[in-house]
């Protein structure tokens, strides 16, 4: 293949529903020029209650899916698969592959001023730790504070993000974050910036909030500018995105016509388990 052809090939974007679309928009502000391929397992969702073993394995056949469309890179946009599988499938496929907690560990790092960093997500992402672990990597003196909030995937992906239940859901998971002094949290799992108003509200001005969509994007620019193969050709208009999910296509596409910032006329639906 030449590099011309390569570099017009599509970026594979995955999660477990509707959260990656934040990741995907960011990607398509920021890299306007680039084709997306977008995976939502919408059958399987949440995934931040399911073991390690199970997390690899939906992965790996999400994987498998995307490099039947011949995509040059891929991006997890999902906290809790960046956090547990990552590592593994990066070992197993011949693409290059980006999760969205290095980026956001790097972010919080350079956001707080009194080396204090809450972290909110899922309880596998919680759960791995991988939060604290990059951070403390970069600062070894950074104080990371991580808390998991099960219910505002299913609140989100429901469509409850204006209901009252969501503000309750909020104060109940948050209330113990606004004692602990922290400067910057990171919104650890990419459903969460979907509830970044309601949740800064909350927590106040004085705790700025983090979503690793934007640096995950800028890293992800980087990693194709390094390789020669990002996307040089016209602006590509929004007939070169394509959606795709495990189940229930109708509600993602209307949920995505409510995120993203064009029209997304088709979802298509997939039946990842034979990949």
């Amino acid at each position: 293949m030449d590099i011309e052809s390569k570099k017009a090939e599509p970026i594979g974007v995955f999660d477990s529903g509707v959260g990656g679309l934040t990741v995907a928009c960011e990607i398509a502000r920021q890299l306007p020029k680039e084709n997306i391929v977008y995976f939502g397992d919408t059958a399987r969702v949440p995934y931040g209650s399911k073991s390690k073993d199970t997390i690899i394995r939906f992965s790996e056949q999400i994987i498998r899916f995307l490099a039947k469309k011949h995509v040059k890179a891929i991006v997890i946009a999902c906290n809790t698969a960046s956090a547990l599988a990552l590592e593994t499938v990066r070992d197993q496929f011949d693409i290059p592959i980006l999760g969205v907690v290095i980026p956001g560990a790097r972010a919080a790092v350079a956001a707080t001023k009194n080396l204090k960093v809450g972290v909110i997500g899922t309880e596998a992402t919680v759960r791995s730790k991988m939060y604290t672990k990059n951070i403390q990597k970069m600062n070894p003196k950074v104080e990371v504070i991580e808390k998991a909030c099960p219910l505002f995937v299913p609140l989100v992906e429901e469509g409850f993000r204006e209901h009252h239940i969501t503000d309750e859901a909020i104060h109940y998971y948050l209330e113990s974050m606004k004692d602990t002094r922290i400067d910057a949290m990171i919104l650890g799992c990419t459903h969460y910036p979907l509830l970044r108003t309601k949740i800064q509200q909350y927590v106040g001005e004085n705790i700025q909030i983090v979503n690793p969509a934007y640096e995950t994007a800028m890293e992800l620019k980087e990693l194709l500018t390094c390789q020669g193969i990002a996307n040089t050709g016209k602006e590509q208009s929004c007939s070169k995105y394509e959606f795709y999910v495990s189940d229930a296509a109708e509600k993602f596409r209307d949920f995505a016509n409510s995120v993203m910032p064009f029209d997304v006329p088709k979802t298509n639906i997939v039946n990842i388990e034979e990949y």
